[in-house]
């Protein structure tokens, strides 16, 4: 992972300039993109949305980064990432069809990849959405009780509350569908 200073280094010429981190913002890029696109893309179901929230996210870590504003990159960017779903969440109609034809983020050696993706968008797209953020940013993108808690703004008795309601909920829907 690609480690970004939190405050832009100052040379013998002046002060760094927002070009100067072009580099590390590369890399801060290439290290995190593809596993943001897969969170944003669990949460909104969609593909267009999820690459909206990510660079959306960029465009927010690349001002605060300027201005020395972060200290974890990483984790800035996963909590744009579930905010700006949380407020897109009253503004979008999001189109579930259309969620069966996308190809972001799963591993194509599965056998029927297609199939599994079109089943697990299934059983998270009736999830309340606080219940969805959970199981997605614990089990899916592997975060602690205590990160998802943080990235969602609740404590981690709620994260536990939540993953247990989705978790039995996701076991009745996905027993019916075998």
């Amino acid at each position: 992972m690609s480690e970004i200073s939190a405050t832009p280094s100052s040379s013998a010429s002046g002060p760094a300039r927002p070009a100067d981190l072009a580099p590390d913002l590369a890399g801060l890029f290439a290290d995190h993109h593809h596993r943001l696109l897969r969170v944003a893309f669990l949460l909104s179901g969609d593909d267009r949305t999820a690459e909206d929230l990510v660079a959306d996210a960029f465009a927010k870590a690349y001002r605060h980064l300027v201005r020395g504003r972060v200290d974890d990159p990483g984790a800035y960017l996963r909590r744009a990432v579930v905010n700006g779903w949380k407020r897109q969440l009253g503004r979008r109609i999001r189109d579930r069809e259309r969620a069966r034809h996308l190809r972001v983020g799963w591993d194509p050696t599965f056998e029927d990849a297609t199939a599994e993706r079109e089943r697990i968008l299934a059983a998270l797209a009736p999830l309340p959405a606080r219940q969805r953020a959970v199981v997605v940013l614990r089990f899916l993108d592997d975060l602690s009780e205590a990160d998802t808690a943080a990235v969602l703004g609740i404590s981690p008795g709620s994260v536990k509350t939540h993953s247990h309601r989705a978790l039995a909920r996701l076991r009745t829907t996905l027993e019916e569908d075998t």
